[in-house]
């Protein structure tokens, strides 16, 4: 790729109709896991924790996932206050707004201090 563009894949899907899929820089998902995070450092991070013992590669794959699915859903909260500002850049203020605005998110309370 030159010049910052997207690689653009075409492929069929179940109609027969061709479908371009687009990768964007940093957004490789891992070979085979359709995961963005890798797998050894969520392991790494669960093997911190002094009370488990052993993680399966279920396990892991679960909480990679879990994290993944967490992580979009805070992204998209974040950026629906950023649109409702008209502006075009998620800040540490939207996602604080978010967090305070969302009762299941309470639990991040300060964690950005």
């Amino acid at each position: 790729m030159a010049g910052g563009e997207s690689e653009t894949n075409a492929s069929l899907n179940n109609n027969g109709v061709e479908a371009a899929t687009e990768e964007l820089p940093g957004e490789e998902e891992e070979k085979g896991s359709g995961l963005r995070f890798p797998l050894a450092r969520i392991k790494r991070i669960m093997k911190a924790d002094p009370e488990l013992g052993l993680a399966s590669q279920d396990a892991v794959f679960l909480v990679a996932k879990a994290t993944e699915l967490f992580v979009e859903s805070l992204a998209l909260e974040a950026y629906h206050y950023t649109s409702q500002s008209k502006k075009k850049t998620v800040s540490r203020r939207d996602v604080d707004h978010c967090i305070d605005a969302i009762e299941a998110l309470a639990f991040l309370d300060g964690a950005m201090d």
